[in-house]
């Protein structure tokens, strides 16, 4: 009976180790596999002097930031807005101070006015990523806690700059898509779009038309 036990016992600790050889292997061709993936896809090692030339590259002001900087001072803006399809517009007025910051790298705006009877203000940044070549714009104002951000590229043949991002409904708490639609009208005026989407259905929510002081 003793002889018996042994044998059992030896069989149990021979197939756990049989187990445990097999597991192993797995890993080890899995882990391997692993390797060779990311040596596939491995990107060129850059020399340090190749890297400063492009660190200096994404940080340096280009014709685009010139263009953000070429809106430098006061704005009027005279605002329309609607809240659904087809709705009744309702409208406001602030005015927007505009300058360059960190160095000509990015546009700050300052709106100050009144809508729907309280005071309202707000403030926008604008960036145009050298890396990316886009723009990127945020919002945030104190109508809410929420900051708004969407990207962009500009289209030279209708001088604007086309944004797409998401907000969230105070409403529901859902997101949902929006787009901006921001235009050169001429030197002295900008036009900005907002359109929201409600039940699957875009519409025109925000029309600004900004006259430079």
């Amino acid at each position: 009976m003793k002889n018996y036990y042994v044998a059992l016992s030896m069989l149990v600790l021979c197939f756990a180790s049989c187990k445990k050889e097999v597991k192993t292997e797995m890993v080890t061709t899995k882990d391997t596999a692993s390797v060779k993936t990311e040596e596939a896809i491995a990107e060129p090692v850059l020399d340090s002097a190749a890297q400063m030339k492009a660190w200096q590259a994404y940080a340096a002001p280009t014709a685009p930031h010139k263009l953000m900087a070429d809106e430098t001072g006061t704005w009027n803006c005279d605002m329309t807005f609607w809240e659904e399809p087809d709705g009744k517009p309702s409208k406001a007025t602030s005015t927007a101070n505009i300058k360059m910051i960190l160095g000509g790298r990015y546009q700050e705006a300052n709106y100050n006015g009144t809508m729907m009877g309280q005071p309202f203000e707000g403030k926008s940044t604008l960036a145009y990523n050298n890396a990316s070549k886009e723009y990127t714009t945020t919002f945030i104002d104190n109508m809410g806690t929420g900051m708004m951000v969407a990207l962009g590229k500009y289209d030279e043949a209708s001088k604007s700059i086309e944004f797409k991002g998401e907000m969230v409904s105070p409403l529901n708490g859902k997101k949902s898509p929006y787009r901006e639609l921001y235009t050169i009208v001429d030197a002295s005026t900008r036009k900005l779009e907002t359109f929201d989407t409600k039940n699957g259905q875009e519409y025109k929510s925000m029309e600004i038309i900004m006259k430079k002081k």
